[in-house]
């Protein structure tokens, strides 16, 4: 079976675009980012109007739930670039530029709310964090499936998962309840999202089977979230795996073992010896991630245990 081009898999795919697209406005719920935020909390801060400096002492949320706010709004912030990347990939016209312009608008508003809590309860350096806001845009995003429809739809519906799990568990970690309410609005958001791209990347591989099983095992083998750019990424990234707000488990069972349920992927038919091939890698990958996350979860369980008997 020979591989359908890109321009073939955007038009045989716009009727699924616009059936999912009419799914999301009929669930999608309308919801205001200045509702989610205390304002009567808020005071000002240090500068021309001669208010207070921030100071760590000015939020009682946990340090690594400051970080993972950080990475969460630092990740928001660069819409611009992934606007970029999904609006050269799928264009301006139908009911592909109709999804984009939907999912950037509501994508939008997440650091809006986000970057106003964070603000008005003093929860994190607003300094630092604007700081950081102009390094991490100025570097933008890009990654090794911008030139790839199949491969960024695959992307995003792993990452658009992994990313309402995150918002979920970090408003948990917070404590406040302020903060939870707003990220569980925002994980809603990402839901939806993960189902529309989940459901397109369903249909291309009923279209293009082969192709599209070899564009999963290869954002699988490389897969990164977004955030991996900003400064001192790695270290954060442990101190929220070792908070349980996101690790390899997660990542595995919760992020890529039910989105390849959703597809079927090992029962697939049509496919060809590199489809095959793909298939495997897949079911490789899935026991490479069982062995790190079990070895990840016997560190962290050893680290606890050492912390304990301090």
């Amino acid at each position: 079976m020979t591989a359908l081009s890109q321009t073939a898999l955007l038009v045989e795919l716009e009727p699924v675009v616009e059936k999912n697209l009419d799914r999301h406005l009929s669930m999608a719920k309308e919801w205001f980012p200045h509702e989610y935020v205390p304002w009567s909390e808020g005071r000002t801060f240090d500068g021309p109007f001669g208010g207070e400096a921030w100071s760590a002492s000015d939020s009682t949320i946990p340090e690594v739930a400051r970080t993972a706010l950080i990475v969460n709004l630092l990740t928001e912030d660069n819409l611009p670039s992934y606007h970029h990347q999904i609006a050269t990939l799928f264009g301006p016209d139908g009911a592909w530029g109709t999804w984009v312009g939907r999912w950037t608008a509501e994508e939008g508003r997440h650091g809006t709310a986000i970057r106003d809590y964070l603000t008005v309860t003093r929860a994190v350096d607003p300094v630092a964090l604007e700081r950081a806001r102009m390094v991490h845009m100025t570097a933008g995003y890009s990654n090794s499936h911008d030139d790839s429809m199949l491969r960024s739809l695959a992307y995003v519906s792993f990452q658009e998962l992994a990313t309402r799990i995150s918002h979920r568990n970090t408003g948990r970690v917070t404590g406040d309840p302020a903060c939870e309410a707003l990220l569980a609005r925002v994980a809603a958001d990402e839901n939806l999202h993960m189902v529309f791209y989940r459901n397109l990347l369903a249909a291309a591989l009923d279209l293009d089977p082969n192709q599209t099983m070899r564009a999963i095992a290869e954002v699988l083998a490389d897969f990164q979230m977004p955030g991996v750019g900003i400064e001192g990424f790695a270290r954060k990234s442990v101190a929220i795996a070792l908070a349980g707000i996101y690790d390899l488990r997660q990542h595995r069972d919760e992020v890529v073992v039910p989105v390849l349920r959703q597809w079927d992927v090992f029962n697939v038919s049509g496919l060809d010896a590199e489809g095959e091939t793909a298939r495997d890698q897949i079911a490789a990958h899935l026991d490479t991630l069982e062995t790190h996350a079990a070895r990840f979860e016997e560190k962290r369980d050893a680290r606890a245990a050492r912390l304990a008997a301090r």
